[in-house]
């Protein structure tokens, strides 16, 4: 027996709950929630993947959307803070090594160029931009907690000085020091085993308090909602281009037969096109 659109929900629902009991900092969908209005967290942990415990974080956002040049493939930025100097963090967590590849990170560093230039500044005024990835595995291998990669004048073998700066963060790194206890919190499913109580006490909230479980049972449903909503639609879009073909093939066809009375008749009559498909066996 089929199940109802009702017992679909609460399936869904059930299976949600259950997936966030195991969610972990580092899951992507779970990160955003994390960070969602929450700057004091976002600072803490620029403060300790950057180095620089006395950045001060004047916004962020998630989820941000960016797409100024017509035409460009757009990208949806994890997290997106600017600090008080005006130097500006895009934060992406990676699960995996084909998301982290590094052409992606000098696209996200020429998008985020291009959304902080209007038209007259000099190019001078760019700010500074970090981009920075952190990884579930170590992506280069080395051991290392941060791969920190900086353009260079390879003449002189100093650095290029433009501003962009990047960097990857080491998953797996569990070093005793300030990174290493936040890559392990960031690899947590307990709130309980964490050593940080910002990270703490937001992983609580999402997974216990009713407010949190709710926001973050509606992210999920918005998220799988979207996902079926481009299912179907690049299911349509297969089906029209399929259809195109099917009959850009059938005119070929009765065209060749000097049929041109069908011709003009199947342009009209659905029924009928479908007749000769199956008729001279066009599929």
């Amino acid at each position: 027996m089929a199940e109802t659109a009702q017992q679909k929900r609460e399936r869904e629902h059930r299976e949600d709950l259950q997936r966030l009991r195991g969610f972990r900092p580092i899951d992507d969908d779970f990160m955003r929630g994390l960070f969602q209005q929450n700057l004091p967290l976002a600072q803490f942990v620029l403060r300790i993947v950057t180095g620089k415990p006395d950045l001060v974080l004047t916004r962020c956002e998630t989820q941000a959307d960016m797409k100024r040049v017509t035409g460009a493939r757009s990208i949806c930025l994890d997290a997106y803070g600017t600090d008080d100097s005006g130097k500006i963090y895009n934060l992406e967590i990676q699960r995996s090594d084909l998301g982290a590849d590094p052409h992606r990170a000098r696209y996200h560093s020429s998008v985020i160029d291009v959304e902080n230039l209007d038209a007259g500044q000099e190019f001078k005024e760019l700010p500074d931009t970090y981009i920075i990835f952190i990884t579930e595995s170590d992506f280069y291998g080395e051991g290392q907690a941060v791969y920190q990669i900086q353009r260079m004048n390879l003449t002189t073998g100093k650095p290029f000085d433009d501003g962009t700066y990047i960097l990857y963060v080491n998953g797996e790194y569990r070093g005793d020091d300030e990174l290493g206890k936040l890559m392990y919190d960031f690899n947590c499913t307990d709130a309980d085993d964490m050593n940080y109580e910002l990270m703490a006490e937001r992983t609580r909230y999402l997974k216990k308090d009713p407010e949190g479980v709710r926001m973050m049972c509606k992210a999920m449903e918005d998220m799988r909602d979207k996902a079926r909503a481009e299912g179907k639609e690049e299911g349509r879009e297969e089906g029209r281009t399929e259809g195109m073909n099917l009959f850009a093939l059938l005119i070929k066809r009765l065209s060749e037969l000097e049929r041109t009375e069908d011709i003009e008749r199947v342009a009209a009559d659905a029924a009928y096109r479908n007749q000769l498909l199956a008729e001279l066996s066009i599929q």
